[in-house]
């Protein structure tokens, strides 16, 4: 069984109490249909354990097949900058099949962020190295698609369903 070979850290995105039961580590790519399909899912596993659970996203982004998730990943990364992760995450995922500048742009104004800098950022490729370290944290992982969950740090090779990652979970806190 494949294991997370980078601990989650100071760097990391996440949500919920440092020291819950579990950690759910994500890598995702924001034009991944399977990923905008595991995006409500991992929202209802969060409601469902609360305070035992810790989420964490990386990004992972397969800019072969899908040509726009890097972009959209330095966009996350400069909402990031600003505190914004989070709801520039979510909204990325809630308009998936817009992906591009024109939709980057908008979710800035929508949350406060300068569109300017966001422009910039990504003409400059500001973020990519940020990127490329999520990325290759999960290449010496083993990820190779996505979505990629790990469950304190062991690989989820199951169907990520509400009730297999559940199921899953659950598992791991009974260890």
């Amino acid at each position: 069984m494949a294991t997370l070979k980078v601990p989650v850290g100071a760097a990391d995105h996440v949500q919920g109490k440092p020291n819950a039961s579990i950690t759910l580590v994500e890598y995702g790519d924001y034009e991944c249909p399977h990923c905008g399909r595991a995006h409500p899912i991992v929202k209802q596993v969060q409601k469902h354990f609360g305070d035992k659970l810790r989420f964490v996203f990386r990004n992972f982004p397969l800019k072969e097949m899908h040509p726009s998730a890097e972009s959209a990943a330095g966009t996350a990364e400069f909402a990031a900058a600003q505190n914004r992760f989070w709801p520039m995450h979510d909204a990325l995922y809630e308009n998936q099949r817009s992906l591009g500048l024109d939709l980057y742009v908008e979710l800035a104004g929508t949350l406060d962020l300068p569109a300017a800098g966001l422009r910039s950022a990504l003409v400059s490729h500001e973020f990519a190295a940020r990127v490329r370290d999520d990325f290759q944290s999960g290449v010496r992982s083993g990820v190779n698609g996505t979505p990629t969950f790990f469950i304190n740090t062991h690989r989820h090779d199951g169907s990520f369903d509400l009730e297999s990652l559940i199921d899953a979970i659950e598992l791991r806190l009974a260890e």
